[in-house]
């Protein structure tokens, strides 16, 4: 059996041991290009993306990991929806009214808000095949993780490419992926954050307290997962009796 036979067979055998990853259901193709390993298929939720990722990276063998994973869209909507959606959701944060934003459709950019403050971030939204993509620049790591959840909130959403650049360089932390999960759950209507605790080390996230639902212990992980550069997720939240 060659190297990457094996290395094949250990992603495998490692996706099938994570019960957030349902091969059954959601099948994912597994071949190399050189020596890195694509991963390609529609997976349940973004967890499932997240550790498929990690897993198949720590398996002996895989230089490099290519990721064409998609989510499983909580709607199914055209491009255009899923769009005006992420622009209008953008257009509505407070905490990104400085950015101008722009969108890309049909080959040309529209910009839809262009600011007066000086330096301000610039936001780019294009979607194709139900992928969105931010480009362009902001000033914070805070506002990067905002714009990329405000993205995966869309129910049409099947993944988000989160390339915007943090200009001035600023160094990233644990407290400011804390920072940004708190943020998002505060503006979640479906999560009560005060009862919610979140830790974060080595980004790697910990959520602690009480809810009232199992659907609300259920959305404050996926709003903690959604967040950009966290790698793992661990849900001690117990629902009230």
């Amino acid at each position: 059996m060659s190297t990457q036979e094996e290395a094949l067979k250990a992603v495998h055998a490692a996706l099938e041991r994570e019960r957030r990853i349902n091969l059954h259901q959601h099948p994912i193709e597994m071949q190399f290009e050189n020596d890195d390993l694509v991963l390609a298929g529609e997976v349940g939720n973004i967890a499932a993306k997240k550790l498929a990722l990690e897993l198949a990276a720590a398996a002996p063998g895989v230089g490099g990991i290519v990721d064409r994973l998609r989510v499983v869209p909580a709607e199914r909507m055209g491009d255009g929806a899923i769009l005006d959606h992420v622009r209008d959701a953008l257009l509505q944060e407070p905490e990104l009214s400085i950015c101008d934003i722009r969108v890309w459709e049909k080959g040309h950019e529209e910009t839809i808000r262009e600011t007066t403050v000086e330096l301000a971030c610039v936001i780019q939204i294009s979607v194709a095949d139900g992928v969105v993509t931010l480009d362009g620049q902001v000033d914070s790591w805070g506002r990067k993780r905002m714009a990329g959840a405000l993205a995966w909130w869309v129910p049409g959403t099947r993944d988000v490419v989160n390339a915007l650049e943090i200009l001035p360089p600023e160094e990233d932390s644990d407290d400011e992926v804390t920072n940004a999960i708190q943020f998002l759950l505060e503006k979640d209507p479906f999560v009560n954050e005060s009862q919610i605790r979140v830790t974060t080390r080595n980004y790697v996230v910990t959520l602690e307290g009480e809810v009232a639902k199992e659907k609300e212990k259920e959305m404050a992980e996926a709003d903690a997962w959604f967040v950009f550069g966290v790698d793992k997720v661990v849900n001690r939240l117990q629902v009230q009796a």
